[in-house]
């Protein structure tokens, strides 16, 4: 066995991020330590050995998987020969369910001791799952404060040291709205459309046409498409089909400087929600999904609302606008509404940094690796 070496896995975009933000804790605390990598280009410039670049690739659904089967059944294989030659001191996993499940198996069938960071949200939808995860890993690091008693009824280990977002975001700045509605006012829109590319293309065209709605009773109104590094304005023509207004603007930042100066975000469901909670961004949440992966989450999904943020408060804190309703119209009629009535947005900006203190506090990753460490006798 390879005891001073760790197998990390990721296989999306917020998954690369705190795997990333994890990966950094470890090596700070044992420099000598050696990790083997598969995720995304955060990850990578941090692994001693990076294969495959997962996260990039927007892998989702129920039915989208499925062309990526033969890929993905190689690179098990390589896991598989990785873990009889090499025998890592663990294997720690990073959302994703299901190609992290087998990873997992396999991990199991050699006797690798096996970690969840940020565990799938399995609470949502096909509790079952949470039975699997428990007979496969020694413990279980979750990110909401109600985690650790459900995957206790399952027999799982879990603990809860806060939220890994709280590591990478910063403090809310201070926000004053206009006393009244003002149609002078340069109102600052964000659109986050999702990071796949499935998601982008079905609602950044929808999201840019309702601000386009919005122009038209504030012309002064500016809005900023919040975008992945290789996105451009040939992407942006492709997909809304006319060249985009000069009050339109594509913003690549990492640091949340821009996006913590936004009135009101048009926001897919996601990580994202939690992110502009955390900024105190008044929103609305919208998805669309493919349709036959729509029919397919109406079947297994056990809760009533899809933001996390709605989740967490137990209530519909932001509006929410799924499949169907996701139109330029709705989201245009929900913005233009809080817009006309600014006192609503600082209702529900004081309604979201509510949440913020329900999540811990920030050096998560550090206090994660620690323990990942200790428990490994590393």
């Amino acid at each position: 066995m390879a005891a001073n070496e760790i197998l990390i896995v990721a296989g999306d975009v917020s998954g690369d991020i705190h795997a990333a933000n994890l990966m950094a804790a470890l090596k700070e605390q044992k420099p000598s330590l050696k990790l083997t990598a598969i995720g995304g280009p955060r990850m990578r410039p941090l692994a001693d050995q990076f294969w495959v670049d997962l996260a990039s690739q927007g892998i989702t659904g129920f039915v989208e998987p499925i062309k990526k089967i033969p890929a993905l059944a190689q690179l098990l294989k390589k896991i598989r020969i990785y873990f009889e030659t090499n025998r890592p001191a663990a294997v720690i996993t990073v959302d994703y369910y299901g190609f992290n499940y087998r990873v997992l198996r396999l991990a199991q069938k050699y006797n690798i001791p096996c970690y969840y960071y940020v565990t799938p949200q399995v609470w949502a939808s096909r509790q079952y799952r949470a039975k699997r995860l428990a007979a496969l890993t020694k413990k279980m690091y979750v990110i909401y404060p109600f985690e650790p008693a459900f995957h206790q009824k399952f027999g799982g280990k879990a603990v809860f040291l806060g939220n890994p977002l709280l590591d990478k975001m910063p403090s809310p700045q201070e926000k004053q709205y206009p006393s009244k509605a003002d149609a002078n006012y340069t109102w600052k829109l964000g659109l986050l459309p999702g990071s796949r590319p499935g998601e982008i293309n079905r609602l950044l065209p929808v999201f840019y046409h309702a601000f386009e709605q919005v122009l038209m009773h504030y012309p002064n109104a500016q809005a900023y498409w919040f975008a992945l590094p290789q996105a451009d304005e040939k992407q942006l023509v492709a997909l809304i089909g006319e060249k985009p207004s000069a009050n339109f603007h594509i913003i690549k930042e990492t640091d949340y400087k821009i996006r913590s100066q936004m009135d009101y975000l048009l926001t897919c469901s996601g990580t994202a929600t939690l992110e502009n909670a955390l900024l105190g961004i008044p929103m609305l949440v919208a998805y669309k999904m493919f349709f036959p992966t729509y029919l397919i989450a109406q079947a297994v999904v056990k809760v009533d609302m899809i933001s996390l943020v709605n989740i967490l408060a137990n209530k519909e804190v932001v509006p929410e606008l799924i499949q169907h309703k996701a139109t330029a119209t709705t989201c245009a009629h929900e913005t233009l509404e809080m817009l006309n009535h600014p006192q609503r947005l600082g209702a529900m900006r004081e309604q979201l940094l509510q949440l913020r203190s329900s999540l811990g506090e920030p050096g998560v990753a550090q206090r994660a690796a620690r323990d990942i460490l200790t428990d490994l006798k590393l």
